[in-house]
C-alpha cells in the first residue's frame, strides 16, 4: 500500500529589487499617522502594503526631490516594466501505486491536508514572465478625499474559504471579500496576517491554499469577462497560471493534489502541472449534463479525481492520461444533482450529498453503498458542505470513537453532526450557527457556506454569508457533542443604515478618530477600531442563547424552525443614535444588578437603589438608539461593548425618530413621530422633563383664558407683535426629526417634518425661539456644530439650510442641484472645524461644500448610493456606506498632507470615483498627497495671477509690505547689539590628554603624532596653518565682508538721495526709487544708511530725506515704516536739526502731515464705532 506522494513544490521568488525602489520617508505628513499606528500595533498588512505599493508607483510616475523642499514635480507617467520572476522545479518525484486497501477510520489521513506535505528539492531556475496588468481605466479622484481601506468584510461572498496547516503550531484560514483574500492566524485568535495585493480584475470565485501559495480563480459575469487563476505568497501575487485560449467560463473549484492543479467550471475541467503552472490538458465529457461544482480526490488514487454532475451521477477521471475511467450512478433517479463530494479518513469511501435526497457513504472501489443517511428537510435545505473529524475522537457515548462528519448547507444556519459507527446516528445539531439564508430573514445575508474540521483537532472552521467566519471546540471533559464557539470575526451581515465617529476629547474614548460606530438592518451595532482590525468588535445584545434556549429554539428539530435565526431575538434595525462618552464608566463599569433594557419605572425595590449605587460608582451608559417601529429607545455601554439598563419610552407612545444625548453625558432626549420630546437621566433612568413642559390643572386653565381673551382684543395691522411663547405652547405638530442640546446645556434645538425649527430653554422645557417654514419645506435632520454654534438642516426640497443658533437666522443654503427637484440628500455631516458640509446625495454623489464661500468645492460619484457619512473627530478619515455593501469605505482628507484648491466646481466636473478596498491599494494615494503637485493646483498656476498692489486707493492710509520684525529691529538695534555682545572674549581650546593624536601640524605642540601612522590621520589631510591665525583670519574676513556689503549699499543709497536732491521741483514720485530701496534693506544696512548721511553745511542729503518722508505720507504709504525711519533719524541727527531752520521747517511740515493724516484716520475710526454700537444696541 501506498499513498499519493505529494508533489515537489514550486515556490515562486520574485526579484524585488528590480520592481521595488528605495523608500523615500521624510514626509512630515506620514510621521503624525504612523505614530498612531505603532502605538496600537495595528494590522500592519494595511499599512506596510499600501507603502510598497505607492514606491512602486513612486518610481514609475515622479522624480523625488530633496526631502527638505517636500516638493516633488510632477512627470509624464511612463509604462512600468514587467518584474522579472523565478521559478524553481524539480527533476524527480517519487512514483506510487494504485494500491487501495480498506482500513479503519483511524488509520488513514484525510486527503484534503496534501498540502501540508514537506517540499522537494530544487534543481534549477527559469526565467518566466508574467502576464503584465492590464491598466484600470482612469478616473478622475476628489480633490479632498483619497480612498484608503473599506473596514468590515471577512466573508461577504459565497466563495467557501480555504484553510492551510502550518506544521503542526497553526492553521490559516483564507476568506474571500470580492476581489482580494485575507489570510487569518487560529492560533491568534483569527488574527488578520496577510491582504492579498494587488486586486484581481474581476470578483473572485475560487479560492485553495497549498503548501507556500494561495490560488485565487476570478472572472467576470459575462462570457466576454476576463478571466484567470492568480498565486500569490504570504499577500503578494507571484505567478499566474496559463489559462487556454477561449476560456469563457468561471471556475468554482480549485483542486491540487500530486503533480496536478484543477480547476473545475460548468462544462470544462482545467488541468495544470504544479510544478510549473502551466496548462496540461482540458477534461470535457460527452456528457450533456453539466458540472455541479462538486470535485474532490482521494488517497491511493493516484491522478485520479471526482466530477459530481448535475444528474446525480460521479465521474472518475484520470488527469495524466485525460481519459473517463468510471461513472458512479445515482442511487435513485429523483435525487438530483451531486451537492457535495468529501474522501472520508478510511481508504476508498467517498461521501456524496444529492440535491433533493441523503448522504450516501460510497465505496469507489467496489461501487457500492456502504451507509445512507435520511435528512429530513434534504428537499428545502440540501447539503452544500461536508467534513470528517480526523483526531480519532468524538463519537460514541463517552467520545472515545472516531468516526464523526459534519454536514451544513448553505440554505440552512445549522450545522449537524453525525456518528458513523452503526450503521450511523445523529449526534446533535449546533443551531444558528450563522445567520439564515435571506430567503428566510429580509435581504440579510446568511446560510452556511462551508464546514471544515482541521486536522487533528477538535477544532471545527465555519464561515457563512452573513460575513462571519468562526471556529468551535468540543469540549472533552465533560463530552459534548455540539461543539462552542472558540473565536469569531464578523461583520455586518446587511448594508449599513448609520455610520457614527466616537466624540473627541472624553474620558473614555481610547484615542481620537480611532472608533466608528455603525448600525445596520442584520440589527447589530458596531464599533470599529481603523487602527487595529482585532479590536473591532459587535456590542453585544445579552445573552441571545441562553433566550432561545428557554423560548425552544435550540432543541426544536422541525422544518418550520429551519429559518430560526438568533439575530431574531436582537433589537430591531437602529435607525438613529447619538453618543457622549463624557460619563462613560469604560470597561469597568458596573451595570448593577439590573438586565439588559428594563423600563425604569418598571425597576422598584432595594435591587434599584444597589444599581444606582452601583452607576454612581462606576459611570453610566454612554450610546442611545432608536429603532424601527420601535416606541423606546434603548441604551448601552460603550466601554463594556454591551447593551446598557434602561428603554426610554416616547411620551406619546409613539415611534422614536431622534435622539440625543446632553454635552455633559448624564440626560439623553428622545423625539417621537407624534411630535413629543422627553428627556431622561442615563443614571437612574428617570423622566426628568418634556419639551414643552407639562401643565398643571390651574396653569392649563389659565393658559385657555389668555388666549380666549387674545382672541377677543384688537390688534392693529401696523403694530408690531412679537411673538411670545406661553408655558406648555410649541409642541411639534409631526414627527421631531433631529434632536441636539448646545455645548452649555442651555438650549435644546428640535425640528420636525412640520417645517419649524425650534429652541427650547434646556432647564424648564419653554419654548424661546421658532423659525417656521412651513408650509414651503419640511425639515428632515439636523446636525449641530458645537464650535460655531451652527445647525445644518436636511430639508425635503433638496437643500441643507444653515442657521446661526446665536442671531437664530438663515446663514448658508446649499443646494444638491437646483436642476434635479428630485435630488434628495441621504445623509451629511460638518467637517471637524466646521469648515465644510459634506452630504451624500440620492445621485449617488458626495458632495463638499466650504461654509465660508457657500461654493461646491468638491464632489465624487460612487458606483451606488451612499446611505450614511461620518467625518472624524480628528480630521483624518471620512467614512462613507453605499447601498448593497456590508463594508465601510474609509477615505482619508488630503488637505492634511498638502494644499487643496477651494475653487468652485460645477455640476460637469462631477465623476465616477473609485472607492477604497479591503486591500487599501488606494492607501497609496495618502503618500501621493504629500508628495504630488495636484491638477487643481497647476490651474491654479496658471491662472490669471492678480497683480500684488502696494495701495488700493490714494484715499486710504496703507501699510507696507516689509514684515513687522524688521522695523522693529531697526528701532532697538543698539539694544539688540548690546545684548549679543559677548562677556569675554574667546579663549584658545585646552589641549588634548598626551595619549589622544591631535591634528595639529605646529611643531611646537608636543602633543601632535609623529610616528609612521600618522597617514592615517587627518594630519596629513590639513594644511599646515595656525588654527588660532585660521579663526581670526575668518572672523577679520567675515567683518570686512560684511563693512563692504555695507559700503555698497551706503553708494546706492547715496545715488538715490542725490537724484532726488537734483530736482528742482520733485514730485513725491521722485522719492519712490530711494524709499523702495531703503525698504528693501535689512536693519542694520538700513541704520547704516541713515547714520551715514552727510550733518555738515549746507544738510542738502538731510533736507531731502525730510521732504521724501513727508511726500511718502502724502501719499498715504508705508505708515508704519516712515515713523520708524523718521525715530532713527532723529536719535542720529536730532542735535543738527535743531541748530538749521531750514531743517526745522521741514520736520515742521513733516509732523503737520503726520497729524493730519492721524487725525483723519482716527475720525473714521471713530465714525466706524459709532455706529456699529448704534446697530448693536438695543432699541
Amino acid at each position: 500500500m501506498s499513498f499519493l506522494s505529494p508533489c515537489n513544490p514550486s515556490p515562486w521568488i520574485i526579484n524585488l529589487e528590480s520592481a521595488l525602489p528605495g523608500v523615500f520617508w521624510g514626509w512630515k505628513a506620514m510621521s503624525s499617522m504612523c505614530e498612531g499606528y505603532i502605538k496600537e500595533k495595528m494590522d500592519v498588512s494595511h499599512f506596510w502594503l499600501a507603502l510598497v505599493d505607492h514606491c512602486t508607483q513612486l518610481r514609475r510616475s515622479i522624480t523625488v526631490r530633496t526631502i527638505s523642499s517636500l516638493s516633488v514635480p510632477q512627470v509624464a507617467q511612463k509604462s512600468s516594466p514587467t518584474p522579472t520572476i523565478y521559478r524553481t522545479t524539480a527533476t524527480t518525484s517519487p512514483n506510487t501505486t494504485n494500491t487501495a486497501v480498506a482500513q479503519p477510520w483511524s488509520t488513514m489521513p484525510a486527503s484534503t491536508l496534501s498540502e501540508a506535505a514537506a517540499n522537494g528539492p530544487v534543481s534549477k531556475r527559469q526565467k518566466l514572465q508574467v502576464r503584465s496588468e492590464e491598466t484600470s481605466t482612469a478616473v478622475r479622484r476628489s480633490k479632498i478625499f483619497a480612498p484608503f481601506r473599506t473596514v468590515g468584510l471577512v466573508s461577504p461572498t459565497d466563495v467557501p474559504f480555504t484553510s492551510l496547516a502550518l506544521g503542526n503550531t497553526t492553521f490559516q484560514i483564507t476568506t474571500s471579500v470580492g476581489r482580494s483574500l485575507q489570510t487569518y492566524d487560529l492560533k491568534k485568535g483569527l488574527n488578520l496576517v496577510f491582504i492579498t495585493r494587488p486586486q484581481t480584475p474581476e470578483n473572485i470565485t475560487a479560492t485553495l491554499a497549498w503548501k507556500k501559495n494561495v490560488f485565487a480563480a476570478w472572472g467576470g459575469a459575462t462570457t466576454e469577462s476576463q478571466r484567470g487563476v492568480w498565486v500569490f505568497q504570504r499577500g503578494k501575487r507571484t505567478a499566474e497560471l496559463e489559462l487556454p485560449r477561449g476560456t469563457a467560463e468561471n471556475f468554482t473549484r480549485l483542486l491540487a493534489f500530486g503533480e496536478w492543479i484543477i480547476g473545475c467550471a460548468s462544462s470544462t475541467v482545467e488541468v495544470w502541472k504544479s510544478s510549473t503552472f502551466e496548462h496540461y490538458t482540458t477534461l470535457q465529457s460527452a456528457s450533456s449534463s453539466p458540472l455541479s461544482g462538486c470535485v474532490c480526490n482521494m488517497p491511493t488514487f493516484l491522478n485520479k479525481i471526482f466530477l459530481g454532475r448535475k444528474d446525480g451521477s460521479v465521474e472518475i477521471w484520470n488527469v495524466n492520461t485525460g481519459k473517463l475511467l468510471y461513472t458512479l450512478l445515482p442511487p435513485a433517479s429523483d435525487f438530483g444533482q451531486v451537492t457535495a463530494l468529501q474522501p472520508t479518513p478510511a481508504l476508498s469511501l467517498l461521501a456524496i450529498a444529492y440535491e433533493s435526497g441523503p448522504v450516501v457513504i460510497h465505496d469507489v472501489r467496489t461501487d457500492r453503498e456502504i451507509m445512507r443517511l435520511n435528512l429530513g428537510n434534504s428537499k428545502k435545505a440540501p447539503i452544500t458542505t461536508i467534513s470528517f473529524r480526523t483526531d480519532s475522537l468524538g463519537a460514541g457515548d463517552d467520545g472515545r470513537k472516531d468516526g464523526v462528519m459534519a454536514t451544513a448547507s448553505r440554505y440552512s444556519s445549522d450545522i449537524t453532526f453525525w456518528d458513523l459507527n452503526n450503521n450511523g446516528r445523529k449526534m446533535g445539531t449546533l443551531r444558528g450557527a450563522h445567520n439564515p439564508p435571506p430567503s428566510a430573514s429580509g435581504g440579510i445575508g446568511g446560510g452556511v457556506s462551508k464546514v471544515e474540521f482541521l486536522y487533528g483537532q477538535a477544532v471545527v472552521v465555519t464561515s457563512g454569508l452573513d460575513n462571519s467566519l468562526k471556529s468551535w471546540i468540543f469540549d472533552e471533559s465533560p463530552f459534548s457533542p455540539v461543539p462552542r464557539i472558540l473565536h469569531s470575526r464578523g461583520g455586518h451581515a446587511a448594508p449599513i443604515s448609520s455610520l457614527r465617529f466616537l466624540p473627541s476629547n472624553s474620558d473614555g474614548s481610547d484615542d481620537v478618530g480611532k472608533w466608528l460606530l455603525s448600525a445596520s438592518r442584520d440589527r447589530s451595532l458596531w464599533g470599529w477600531s481603523l487602527r487595529r482590525d482585532g479590536q473591532s468588535t459587535e456590542l453585544s445584545q445579552g445573552a441571545i442563547q441562553k433566550k432561545a434556549k428557554k423560548m425552544g429554539l435550540l432543541d426544536s428539530d422541525s422544518s418550520s424552525r429551519l429559518h430560526t435565526s438568533l439575530e431574531g431575538l436582537k433589537a430591531a434595525p437602529i435607525t438613529c443614535m447619538a453618543c457622549s462618552l463624557n460619563r462613560d464608566g469604560g470597561i469597568g463599569a458596573m451595570p448593577g444588578v439590573t438586565g439588559i433594557w428594563k423600563n425604569s419605572s418598571k425597576v422598584k425595590g432595594e435591587k434599584k437603589g444597589k444599581k444606582q449605587t452601583e452607576a454612581n460608582m462606576t459611570g453610566w451608559e454612554s450610546i442611545v438608539t432608536g429603532h424601527v417601529g420601535d416606541k423606546s429607545a434603548r441604551t448601552w455601554f460603550w466601554g463594556r461593548k454591551r447593551a446598557g439598563r434602561w428603554t426610554f419610552d416616547t411620551g406619546d407612545s409613539t415611534e422614536v425618530k431622534s435622539v440625543a444625548i446632553s454635552p455633559c453625558g448624564t440626560f439623553a432626549l428622545i423625539g417621537s413621530a407624534g411630535g413629543a420630546i422627553d428627556m431622561y437621566n442615563l443614571q437612574s433612568g428617570k423622566h426628568r422633563r418634556r419639551f414643552p413642559a407639562r401643565l398643571t390643572p390651574n396653569e392649563a386653565r389659565n393658559l385657555k383664558l389668555q388666549q380666549l381673551q387674545e382672541e377677543d382684543a384688537l390688534v392693529l395691522a401696523d403694530q408690531p407683535t412679537k411673538p411670545k411663547f406661553a408655558k406648555g405652547q410649541g409642541r411639534h405638530k409631526g414627527a421631531v426629526t433631529g434632536l441636539a442640546v448646545d455645548s452649555l446645556n442651555r438650549v435644546v434645538i428640535s425640528c420636525g417634518d412640520d417645517g419649524k425649527v425650534k429652541f427650547w430653554d434646556f432647564a424648564t422645557g419653554a419654548l424661546l425661539h421658532e423659525i417656521d417654514w412651513y408650509p414651503m419645506i419640511k425639515v428632515l435632520g439636523l446636525r449641530y456644530h458645537p464650535n460655531s454654534d451652527l445647525v445644518a438642516l436636511n430639508c425635503d426640497d433638496g437643500s441643507i439650510r444653515v442657521v446661526d443658533t446665536a442671531t437664530k437666522k438663515l446663514v448658508r443654503e446649499l443646494w444638491a442641484s437646483r436642476s434635479h427637484a428630485e435630488l434628495r440628500i441621504m445623509d451629511y455631516t460638518f467637517s471637524t472645524d466646521g469648515r465644510w458640509i459634506i452630504a451624500a446625495a440620492s445621485d449617488s454623489s458626495v458632495r463638499v461644500w466650504d461654509l465660508p464661500t457657500g461654493h461646491l468645492i468638491d464632489a465624487m460619484k460612487l458606483p451606488s448610493q451612499c446611505t450614511a457619512v461620518a467625518f472624524s473627530p480628528s480630521g483624518e478619515y471620512l467614512a462613507t456606506a453605499l447601498d448593497g455593501e456590508v463594508g465601510v469605505h474609509i477615505w482619508t482628507n488630503r488637505t492634511l498632507f498638502t494644499h487643496v484648491s477651494t475653487r468652485q466646481i460645477s455640476e460637469d466636473d462631477i465623476t465616477t470615483t473609485t472607492v477604497p478596498t479591503a486591500s487599501g491599494e488606494g492607501g497609496s494615494a495618502l503618500v501621493d498627497a504629500a508628495a504630488e503637485e495636484s491638477q487643481e493646483e497647476d490651474e491654479e498656476q496658471n491662472a490669471t495671477i492678480v497683480p500684488i498692489m502696494d495701495q488700493l486707493s490714494e484715499g486710504i492710509t496703507t501699510l507696507s509690505l516689509v514684515p513687522k520684525s524688521r522695523w522693529q529691529t531697526l528701532l532697538h538695534l543698539d539694544i539688540i547689539r548690546a545684548r549679543n555682545k559677548p562677556k569675554e572674549t574667546p579663549k584658545a581650546p585646552e589641549k588634548a590628554p598626551f595619549f589622544l593624536p591631535s591634528t595639529s601640524q605646529n611643531p611646537d605642540d608636543k602633543t601632535s603624532v609623529s610616528n609612521g601612522d600618522s597617514g592615517n590621520t587627518l594630519n596629513s589631510l590639513a594644511p599646515p596653518t595656525n588654527s588660532s591665525d585660521n579663526q581670526a583670519s575668518r572672523i577679520a574676513s567675515s567683518a570686512l565682508a560684511s563693512k563692504s556689503s555695507a559700503a555698497a549699499s551706503t553708494n546706492v543709497f547715496t545715488k538715490h538721495l542725490a537724484d532726488a536732491a537734483a530736482q528742482t521741483s520733485p514730485s513725491p514720485s521722485a522719492y519712490t526709487p530711494l524709499l523702495t530701496y531703503l525698504s528693501s534693506l535689512p536693519p542694520s544696512s538700513a541704520d547704516i544708511a541713515i547714520r551715514t548721511l552727510n550733518a555738515t553745511p549746507p544738510y542738502t542729503e538731510l533736507h531731502t530725506f525730510i521732504q521724501a518722508l513727508t511726500a511718502r505720507l502724502e501719499q498715504r504709504r508705508d505708515y508704519e515704516l516712515v515713523q520708524a525711519w523718521m525715530s532713527v533719524f532723529l536719535k542720529l541727527h536730532g542735535d543738527v536739526v535743531v541748530r538749521d531752520a531750514k531743517l526745522v521747517d521741514a520736520l515742521r511740515k513733516w509732523q503737520d502731515e503726520a497729524k493730519r493724516e492721524r487725525e483723519r484716520v482716527g475720525g473714521l475710526v471713530g465714525y466706524s464705532v459709532g455706529v456699529v454700537g448704534w446697530v448693536r444696541s438695543v432699541r
